[in-house]
């Protein structure tokens, strides 16, 4: 075996920053300290594995074609280290959620990470679940939680738990009290939704088949709160999680109206890359989940 782990680190590195100064600097290593052991590894296999695009460098299709391999193999190279060293230590982890998950479910699983491994290095980023998908591809993350439904060659889904959106109002809407919204109703509505790409704005889309090019344009917000407070000042109706409005419906500042008619269950899913390495980080985090 000709090539280090030292030339795959800075090879994936190179690929997520898409610059050597980034990657070296990331790396703690001297741009000629990266540069040349990017070159040697090209070098070495007689290949090229960016396009240089100006001072980008961009993975091409073979770089891309092996980056899924690299990691693995250098997930486990990390993870035997900790062994041979006997360490406890339960390496980092890289976490994304989306909007939902990550305001109401994502924190407390952390806290509970924390507690039992008290040194564990644990970032946890909140997006969308087309952004949350991305980074996994790309491997910037070590595993996604996401309520969308996706069908992606690279990734591997995994049910975790079930959840439903609801539909609500203002206390003083018009249409509070309602026993239930007709789809005459609901093409008449003004709706504040999330955004296209969100897991929750699908769900949304996916109940509403059939009523989509007859409904008025939403007022589209990219956070729960901000569309709760678009709801609370009677700019129409919102539909979110049952886990975003618990304390809502509790304080009686927005009221719950039901519509029977349309499926708003849904599934949320623990999301892999297939050939991500299963450190013990990550088979804790499933564990906890």
């Amino acid at each position: 075996m000709k090539f280090t782990l030292r030339q795959l680190d800075v090879f994936l590195e190179t690929a997520r920053a898409q610059n050597i100064s980034r990657a070296a600097e990331a790396l703690h290593l001297s741009q000629s300290a990266a540069s040349s052991a990017l070159k040697e590894l090209e070098k070495m296999y007689d290949i090229q594995l960016f396009d240089r695009l100006g001072k980008r460098l961009v993975l091409n299709d073979f770089g891309r074609a092996i980056k899924p391999r690299a990691q693995a193999l250098l997930d486990q190279a990390r993870e035997l280290e900790q062994d041979l060293l006997q360490r406890s230590d339960i390496g980092a982890l890289k976490v994304g959620a989306t909007l939902t998950i990550g305001n109401y479910l994502a924190v407390g699983i952390l806290t509970r990470y924390r507690q039992a491994h008290k040194d564990a290095d644990v970032a946890l980023e909140v997006a969308n679940t087309s952004q949350i998908v991305e980074k996994l591809v790309n491997f910037d993350l070590d595993i996604g939680m996401i309520e969308g439904e996706l069908n992606h060659p690279e990734l591997e889904l995994i049910p975790w738990r079930q959840d439903a959106l609801v539909v609500f109002c203002a206390p003083d809407h018009p249409w509070a009290g309602k026993p239930w919204l007709s789809d005459e109703d609901v093409l008449a509505a003004d709706w504040i939704l999330r955004e296209p790409g969100s897991g929750t704005r699908q769900t949304f889309d996916r109940a509403m088949h059939g009523l989509l090019a007859g409904m008025k344009s939403p007022l589209e917000l990219q956070h729960t709160e901000a569309i709760k407070r678009a709801v609370e000042a009677g700019l129409g109706l919102g539909c979110l999680s049952n886990l975003c409005m618990e304390d809502a419906f509790r304080r009686g500042s927005l009221v719950p109206i039901p519509v029977p008619q349309r499926a708003f269950d849904r599934q949320f899913y623990l999301v892999l890359h297939r050939n991500k390495f299963r450190s013990r980080a990550i088979a804790q985090w499933i564990a906890y989940c």
